[in-house]
């Protein structure tokens, strides 16, 4: 498999919030506003980048009786050096994103692409399998915290962007308003993706 095509396809085609629908509850728990969206994003995408070479580089002398406690293993030190760097560095967005952090271990994304792609091809068709879907989950959640943030705040990863008579639309920023946007997220982006792919 071509590296750019597997690196595409995690954005669009088979992009893991829209198309796939794993990792949903950070995409609906963090994404309040653009920036908890875009930490939780790259915090993912580090881990799922990372956990995808070191499988494919373990996956030949991996036991098949144990190879989804060794993921978990490898998965959790990456999430752990995320964790603490986050903590140490962006003590504001760790406690923003507070136990989801944590949660990337058993988070489907990075499971599911460690199970279905890093155990089965060699290390750059991984890595670019792990940068195309954490990208594709990272533009995923800016998209839907765009949304939330704007009507429910009338900012943009914090700066006012709507004019001072504007109403905030509280329900965006409570777990209804994620749903609702989500869904007609979901509905609009694969009516689009019918369409033109």
């Amino acid at each position: 498999m071509s590296f750019m095509k597997e690196l595409t396809k995690g954005i669009v085609k088979e992009n893991p919030t829209f198309v796939i629908v794993l990792g949903m509850c950070p995409t609906l728990a963090t994404t309040t506003s653009v920036n908890n969206a875009i930490g939780m994003g790259l915090a993912a995408t580090f881990v799922l980048v990372c956990s995808n070479i070191m499988i494919s580089l373990i996956r030949k002398i991996t036991p098949d009786k144990i190879r989804i406690p060794v993921y978990v293993i490898v998965i959790a030190a990456f999430v752990s050096i995320v964790d603490m760097v986050m903590a140490a560095y962006l003590p504001d967005l760790h406690k923003a994103l507070g136990l989801f952090i944590p949660l990337i271990v058993v988070n489907c994304i990075i499971m599911g692409r460690a199970e279905a792609f890093a155990s089965k091809n060699g290390v750059m068709d991984s890595m670019a399998d792990g940068i195309g879907m954490g990208l594709g989950f990272t533009l995923a959640l800016i998209l839907v915290s765009s949304f939330r943030e704007i009507l429910g705040n009338g900012t943009w990863a914090g700066m006012k962007v709507m004019p001072d008579i504007y109403n905030p639309m509280l329900m965006a920023v409570l777990p209804a308003g994620a749903f609702i946007t989500l869904g007609l997220l979901m509905a609009a982006i694969n009516n689009l993706k019918e369409k033109y792919l």
